[in-house]
């Protein structure tokens, strides 16, 4: 299971540094969201990778750190979710400025010539 989740890390995290190389603004912006969420994958998997383990610990039980899930990094993820969305709809909000002042989205603002 750890060999799928780190080749599915690394597929997503080349796929965003690909499209930030892109010459377009959209292309730029969807590869910076494909490299937040695969390090949001990274640090979700930093807190251990347990199927069938409870989340809480039984009611009159004495608690085992090993067997629960850590919540450090699934409050990191949150957040970092949280921050992601905002900062997509900023660059959203630029990139159609700029569409519309230079009439282009290419990063340079000029569109190459053939």
């Amino acid at each position: 299971m750890e060999t799928v989740l780190a080749l599915s890390i690394g597929i997503v995290f080349g796929s965003g540094i690909w499209l930030v190389l892109r010459p377009r603004s959209f292309q730029v912006l969807t590869g910076l969201m494909l490299m937040s969420y695969a390090v949001n994958l990274f640090i979700f998997a930093m807190g251990r990778l347990t199927v069938d383990q409870p989340p809480l610990t039984p009611a009159g039980t004495m608690p085992d750190p090993a067997l629960l899930a850590d919540p450090v990094p699934q409050a990191l993820v949150l957040t970092a979710i949280v921050i992601g969305f905002a900062t997509t709809a900023l660059y959203l909000v630029v990139m159609i400025g700029a569409r519309g002042l230079t009439g282009t989205d290419h990063v340079d603002g000029e569109e190459p010539e053939a």
